[in-house]
């Protein structure tokens, strides 16, 4: 039996016209929204629950449009995943699931590692609880790629051999027969979409973020098989140079963007393309890198990367460049913590400058467009899935509400609560 669930005495955030509708209500019919509007308009009789939400704003569920779910508890990305088993890993990766639906996310974007494509059956079938999981899988790198592990064995890195190191093995592939065969096993392995590297990065060992990895050849065979498959493909690019190769390739979201120029803007702006900034995992690696035992090198990049980031942001926005909310965490006991994952949200207000309400769209709709889902979820409409959160607090008025957990009171996924501190246990 489908429940149809009422949230009533509600201020709903409409996300797309940049009000909060007073005295409000919103009408759940199983998975999806049936009817969203004023008191007087919808009709409350059709009801088998009613949920008060005491004047306290309702919203779309947050979105982390580019995270890891690695398990991972400290900066040492060398040394840790080579001593955790995977098994351990695994387990505290659904801790951070339960920590990131406290937070008030009901969908979250991996963008490269093995334990989401296993976790999201899990999350689907009700066993772990947590937000729902869009996971790209093994990423595709070339030899000396961002998705190489150069200071270790080759074959080590390749996620096709009995020798890799999980979760983070990536597939290796030169040339664009290989890169088609990369981009079928990824689809093969159960990818919702297909994340690439088109430059290097900070996170590895001996490449650097402005270095082009892929020729253009290789990343539209990539894409080609992609769409083939009805699939997209998502970009790590940092370098002004790889931006220009993926979004010419016919790639959808850029991440990172540290780099673009005034051709990569122009050429997001063609393409329709999303870029997402992740300027949390930069802010927390320059803030707490070295304490955490991050790589010198990686410290060093992450250094040279900075003064162009937030500017270079700023001018993609400014242009009219959609920008969607993904902070890079992987998880941690003290940054790149999963629950405060909100950070990139606040970011994008104090340091690129956006009014609170486009920052909650980059969180909300823009973000659903990364994840390959703008049709169904990241507004409250009618139609679309009932993905909702209760704050107790005004987003528009102080973005930083969405930062406290025990402000987050209720939080709805396609009409399931996984948290609900407002009418206690379901009798």
């Amino acid at each position: 039996m489908i429940e149809t669930i009422l949230i009533d005495n509600a201020r709903v955030l409409d996300v797309k016209k940049g009000r909060i509708v007073e005295n409000a209500r919103l009408l759940v019919e199983g998975k999806y929204i049936a009817d969203v509007g004023t008191s007087g308009e919808v009709d409350a009789s059709r009801a088998d629950r009613v949920i008060d939400a005491g004047g306290k704003v309702v919203m779309p569920g947050l979105i982390d449009a580019h995270m890891h779910l690695s398990g991972l508890r400290t900066g040492d990305v060398v040394k840790e995943p080579l001593l955790t088993s995977y098994e351990t890993l695994v387990a505290r990766a659904v801790r951070d699931l339960e920590a990131l639906a406290e937070a008030g996310f009901t969908t979250v974007v991996d963008a490269g590692g093995l334990i989401a494509l296993g976790l999201k059956q899990a999350v689907e079938e009700g066993t772990v609880v947590g937000p729902r999981i869009v996971a790209a899988g093994a990423p595709l790198s070339q030899t000396f790629g961002h998705g190489d592990t150069h200071y270790l064995p080759l074959e080590m890195s390749d996620v096709r051999s009995p020798y890799r190191i999980r979760p983070f093995a990536s597939l290796i592939c030169d040339g664009v027969d290989e890169c088609r065969k990369a981009a079928r096993y990824a689809l093969r392995m159960g990818s919702d979409f297909i994340k690439i590297f088109t430059t290097g990065g900070v996170m590895s060992q001996r490449d650097r973020p402005e270095y082009t990895q892929f020729t253009l050849e290789e990343i539209k065979a990539i894409v080609e098989e992609a769409k083939a498959a009805g699939r997209f493909v998502h970009a790590h690019a940092e370098g002004d140079k790889g931006i220009v190769n993926a979004l010419l390739g016919g790639v959808k979201v850029i991440a990172h963007a540290d780099m673009i120029d005034e051709t990569g803007i122009q050429l997001a702006l063609e393409k329709d393309a999303v870029v997402v900034p992740t300027l949390a995992v930069s802010e927390h690696i320059l803030t707490y890198g070295r304490e955490l035992g991050l790589p010198d090198w990686s410290l060093e990049k992450e250094s040279f990367l900075f003064k162009y980031h937030v500017e270079r942001a700023r001018a993609a926005w400014r242009a009219g460049v959609k920008l969607a909310t993904g902070t890079d965490f992987w998880g941690g006991a003290k940054a790149f913590r999963h629950g405060d994952n909100a950070l990139e949200l606040v970011l994008f207000v104090e340091k690129i400058g956006m009014p609170p309400i486009e920052a909650l769209r980059a969180a909300t709709i823009n973000a659903a467009e990364v994840a390959g889902l703008r049709d169904q979820t990241g507004s409250l409409e009618k139609g679309k899935l009932a993905d909702l959160i209760i704050v107790d607090g005004n987003p528009l008025d102080d973005p930083r509400v969405l930062l406290d957990k025990n402000r987050i009171l209720l939080a709805m996924k396609a009409g399931s609560i996984l948290k609900d501190r407002i009418t206690g246990p379901k009798p």
